[in-house]
């Protein structure tokens, strides 16, 4: 039987691997599905050659290197039998670009989907992408046009978030599933996915949460807990959720979001918030000079404007995060109405769902 190689390398691409996994298994049932994820993956019916967890920032990423290239000798290998049809890469360019150049010197297709952030920093790349990508699916509206201009044929397929909201509660069903009162103010904090990310905002985050509660009595307040992190209880002294971020959104009338994905998630599900960030000092004095965009945090970027609040590295106080959060839990305040309506235009921006569909059938073409 000819085999699909998937290959993720952090906790997104193991859901979105996993998505498109169920699809092509639907549409494709001749072909075995091999690569590299995590546990969704492996559900949806994966082998996986390897479970990853992924890393995040420069230095971290150096400490990962001799395990990678280890990875990549095999899979090379794995390419080089001659039974596999089609790669598909997820995201983590670090590691997937190589081995994209190994599946093309093999003459096997290359299907890139959720290609690395060349807008936002490493233009340069893209002459490489070009040279090994066959085809890509982008997940942002902007990407489309910026890589074809570059010599890759991509298809904007609409962002994979959009499939997890078709099943969104509304207010009122998901504040039950929760458990909180109908009627209270609540707020959500969203302060990582990774321990690292813990370890630098958790602290600020609760605070904000703190002065938040001094200033509004009876605020609830909800932790949402990415399945990657622990968080001790002892130290949290609010409600922890863990894997129900859309919930908690649609539950909240505010939210504190670190940058990343759950700031695209906070505008699905209709939540004013604000975006926050800090990391290694190293890492920002890197990251200060090959960063090419004005904004940190996805809604900002698919905007093209800042609709949410974004404080990076010293900027993130707590009492300056509060102050620009308070005004958004007034049903009439205007700050509360602009945000409403920004997070609408990014909504419309995003597509339509069904992207795991859209890209199961490119996989299965090229697979041919």
């Amino acid at each position: 039987m000819r085999e699909v190689l998937i290959l993720a390398g952090e906790a997104s691409g193991d859901l979105h691997g996993a998505a498109l996994a169920e699809q092509l298994h639907a549409l494709r049932p001749d072909l075995a599905l091999t690569g590299t994820g995590g546990g969704r993956m492996r559900s949806a019916g994966v082998t996986l050659l390897e479970q990853l967890d992924g890393v995040v920032g420069f230095v971290a990423l150096l400490k990962h290197v001799p395990a990678h290239f280890r990875l990549l000798r095999r899979i090379r290998a794995r390419i080089e039998g001659g039974n596999v049809a089609l790669v598909v890469l997820i995201d983590y360019g670090f590691f997937n670009l190589k081995v994209g150049a190994a599946a093309k010197a093999a003459g096997v297709p290359v299907l890139y989907f959720i290609t690395p952030q060349v807008w936002a920093s490493r233009a340069g790349r893209m002459k490489s992408m070009a040279r090994v990508i066959t085809k890509a699916a982008v997940i942002l509206p902007f990407e489309e046009a910026l890589l074809r201009a570059n010599g890759i044929e991509a298809t904007f397929v609409g962002h994979p978030l959009l499939d997890r909201a078709v099943a969104m509660p509304d207010r009122a069903e998901a504040r039950r599933r929760l458990g909180i009162p109908a009627g209270a103010e609540v707020l959500a904090l969203f302060p990582g996915s990774r321990a690292g990310e813990i370890k630098r905002l958790l602290d600020d985050f609760l605070a904000v949460g703190r002065e938040l509660e001094r200033r509004r009595p009876g605020l609830h307040v909800v932790v949402s807990v990415a399945p990657s992190v622990q968080l001790d209880p002892a130290r949290v002294p609010y409600q922890m959720v863990g894997s129900a971020s859309l919930d908690i959104l649609r539950a909240a009338d505010v939210a504190l979001c670190k940058s990343g994905t759950t700031t695209l998630e906070a505008a699905v599900a209709d939540c004013p918030c604000a975006i926050v960030y800090r990391t290694g000092s190293v890492d920002y004095a890197i990251a200060k000079r090959i960063v090419k965009i004005p904004y940190i945090g996805l809604l900002n970027i698919v905007a093209g404007r800042e609709v949410a609040r974004e404080f990076v590295q010293q900027a993130f106080e707590p009492m300056r995060v509060a102050d620009a959060l308070a005004p958004l839990f007034d049903p009439q305040s205007a700050e509360r109405r602009a945000m409403l309506a920004g997070l609408a235009d990014v909504r419309a921006r995003l597509g339509e769902p069904g992207a795991a569909a859209r890209v199961a059938a490119m996989a299965s073409e090229l697979a041919r």
